[in-house]
């Protein structure tokens, strides 16, 4: 992360949802590359070029099960006047000392194996006797309980083109070819290609590591036993599960007390381990908003450029919010609020295209749409406040799940969408064309 620390401005100044996502994107710097081995680089992105060393496939083999014959020696062939071959041996995948084929001759081939020298094309086993000189099979007999049959004859029931069933050695790629471009984000099939065109580290800008953090003496573990005006820690979970869908390494801290010493001393401590702190809830105007009093004043004379900015944005969930760096290293660090709407829309606004930025991504939003409004009655905003409203979107349309209140959980669950009601809007009919947010 830049140490520069985020811009100042009066205590009453509303911040627009832009501006403060743009603080966060200008001090915010993509993680340093590393070398990885190949499945811990997974999800991670590309920082160069990976050119292909070998062609894939590295040599010309058979993609069925059958015999590597030359081409005319099956011409004609039919189950009337099938063509009869002297059988030579077997050719397995892995085989390096390869059999030659000559005319009137066959060898059986097994999927993957090098076509031998000599060989034109390949019968699939289902086109021939099987050496059993009993009509069409359907497979062969493995070599263990029938090792006679890779020896005598095999009747062959059909013609077969030039190098049919056989893959072409460079087929896939050539010895050269750009495999991956930098940039790409390595999931299962980038990583199968990167084992196998041999490659078995790769340069890569590592997972970023989030940890998330919750205050409030009313929070409770899932799974304990609820006290009096107590509730369950949710958000702590909501946060590092989305952290964990945007590509970080995530890792949740058990819920704080009220006391701004802990808070404190508990950040210090994630500090080893953190490449961005991620906190919710006391970041409102309570008596008892402890991110803010315990962040308010954090960096001085040893830490230069450090410290965390409290912030009202013109926004709907989500108006307190708190942004910029503590530690030595300048980690960057952003508080969401307390309610669990106003938590999650701002993760997805603000903490996701943080996460994406430190993996080096160049594109860190989510997608969107314009789209139908479905509804019953028109949806009302705030004059002066950029609301998004938690919506189920498909085939081009959105309808709201839910009401407007920052602790709806369970709408929040039904919702693949935010509905983005813009700052100058306060009233969408049904019909309207609005802008949504893709979630999913």
């Amino acid at each position: 992360m830049s140490s520069a620390a985020p811009r100042t401005t009066g205590q009453d100044h509303l911040w627009s949802v832009d501006e403060h996502l743009e603080d966060i994107l200008a001090t915010v710097r993509p993680l340093e590359p590393i070398e990885l081995q190949l499945l811990d680089a997974q999800g991670c992105v590309l920082v160069e070029d990976v050119t292909v060393p070998v062609s894939l496939p590295p040599f010309d083999n058979s993609s069925m099960d059958g015999y590597a014959v030359r081409v005319a020696d099956v011409a004609g062939a039919s189950e009337e006047f099938p063509a009869v071959l002297e059988v030579v041996g077997d050719v397995a995948a892995g085989q390096a000392d390869l059999l030659h084929v000559g005319p009137g001759q066959a060898a059986r081939i097994m999927t993957g194996a090098p076509l031998p020298p000599g060989a034109e094309t390949v019968v699939p086993v289902e086109w021939t006797d099987g050496g059993l000189g009993e009509g069409p099979v359907s497979g062969m007999r493995a070599r263990a309980l029938a090792p006679e049959g890779a020896a005598g004859q095999v009747r062959v029931y059909r013609p077969a083109e030039a190098r049919a069933h056989v893959r072409a050695k460079g087929s896939d790629v050539r010895a050269g070819d750009r495999a991956l471009e930098a940039g790409t984000v390595l999931g299962p099939p980038q990583i199968a290609l990167l084992a196998a065109i041999g490659r078995g580290t790769v340069r890569v800008r590592p997972r970023p590591r989030v940890v998330v953090l919750s205050t409030g003496s009313e929070l409770v573990q899932p799974g304990e036993e609820l006290g009096s005006g107590q509730i369950y820690d949710s958000n702590s979970f909501a946060l590092t599960a989305a952290a964990r869908d945007a590509g970080a390494l995530a890792y949740r801290v058990g819920a704080v007390a009220d006391d701004a010493e802990t808070l404190r001393s508990t950040i210090e401590d994630q500090l080893i381990r953190a490449d961005l702190l991620v906190t919710t809830g006391g970041v409102s105007v309570g008596a008892y908003d402890v991110v803010k009093e315990a962040l308010s004043h954090v960096g001085d004379e040893d830490e230069p450029g450090s410290g965390v900015e409290f912030r009202k944005l013109a926004m709907q969930p989500g108006k307190p919010q708190g942004f910029g760096s503590i530690g030595p290293d300048h980690t960057p660090l952003l508080a969401l609020p307390g309610n669990p709407v106003s938590s999650y829309v701002s993760f997805e606004l603000f903490v996701r295209p943080a996460i994406r930025t430190l993996m080096g991504l160049t594109d860190v939003h989510r997608p969107r749409r314009r789209a139908t409004l479905r509804a019953d009655r028109a949806l009302t905003s705030p004059k002066g406040r950029r609301q998004f409203l938690r919506g189920a979107y498909a085939d081009g349309a959105v309808t709201p799940v839910g009401g407007s209140g920052s602790h709806l959980v369970a709408a929040l669950a039904q919702a693949d969408a935010l509905i983005v009601v813009p700052e100058d809007v306060e009233s969408v009919e049904p019909g309207a064309e609005v802008e949504v947010v893709l979630l999913g």
